[in-house]
């Protein structure tokens, strides 16, 4: 996927602060996880103007990098993928489907991207994903493992087998809330390129049944806290697990909140609250 002409790896890396080695091995993909999760929010305001994104390496990097804009998980895991191909690891797509706040694991289209990434030296390849729009995604890639824990991040996961009726075995990626383990996305091995996710791109960007189409949805994790605005209602998750929610006044709030809280340019003439 690499396009070396249009994507800048030094840029990428000085926009997610990210001063860690770059040599393929574990040290280096956790800190560009790491550093891109913490750095760049997770926004659906192209598809609230009524786009589809652009997931072209250029488009990318002349929105997340040079401006002040995150994206979705098309856009944050094709940037990754960019970055680490760009840094001697061996990526590929993988597809799931949310099954958080679902009612079955059937329920959504299989539509969320992540990556599968081989580590020289290593035995198994990792799950990676910065482009989850939720307080339980990960922030370290986590080894494609099922029965054991990870923790990262300050974050616990695991990846356990879940039953279905297909011919390959499901994964289902569980975040641990102090509590319980609670499901997140489930997906099998198979295999995703390019253009699938241009196909997924266009109907989650377009469609008006989307929910990305329809409000406001945003995310920004940082050490200390997870802000989720959904519509208008803005959460706040402290990392000691404090929730708090409160609801926004207006249009005006909204958009202060988005440029000021979640680092997000606004664009102009777009109305958040409908």
């Amino acid at each position: 996927m690499c396009d070396c002409e249009q994507f800048d790896l030094d840029a990428y890396l000085d926009r997610i602060a990210c001063e860690g080695g770059r040599r393929a091995e574990p040290a280096t993909l956790q800190g560009v996880h790491l550093a891109h999760a913490l750095s760049l929010p997770f926004e659906n305001l192209d598809p609230l103007s009524g786009r589809a994104p652009s997931l072209a390496p250029g488009d990318l990097m002349a929105k997340m990098v040079h401006g002040r804009r995150g994206g979705y998980c098309y856009e944050h895991n094709t940037l990754m993928w960019l970055a680490l191909e760009a840094l001697g690891f061996r990526v590929g797509g993988l597809a799931a489907r949310v099954v958080l706040g679902a009612p079955t694991r059937c329920s959504r289209p299989r539509t969320h991207m992540m990556l599968r990434v081989s580590v020289p030296g290593e035995p198994e390849p990792y799950l990676a994903d910065v482009g989850f729009g939720a307080a339980g995604s990960l922030l370290a890639p986590i080894p494609l493992v099922t029965g054991t824990e990870f923790e990262g991040g300050g974050r616990r996961h695991r990846l356990v087998t879940a039953s279905h009726e297909g011919p390959l075995e499901l994964l289902e990626l569980q975040m641990y809330d102090g509590r319980d383990w609670v499901g997140q996305y489930a997906f099998t091995l198979e295999p995703f390129a390019a253009p699938d996710y241009e196909v997924f791109n266009w109907h989650v960007g377009t469609n008006p049944r989307s929910p990305f189409t329809r409000r406001p949805y945003l995310q920004r994790t940082t050490a200390e806290r997870h802000l989720a605005l959904d519509g208008d209602r803005l959460t706040e998750t402290r990392a000691d697990g404090t929730v708090t929610e409160r609801m926004l006044a207006d249009e005006a709030e909204a958009r202060r909140v988005i440029e000021e809280d979640f680092g997000v340019a606004v664009p102009e003439g777009l109305s958040l609250l409908r």
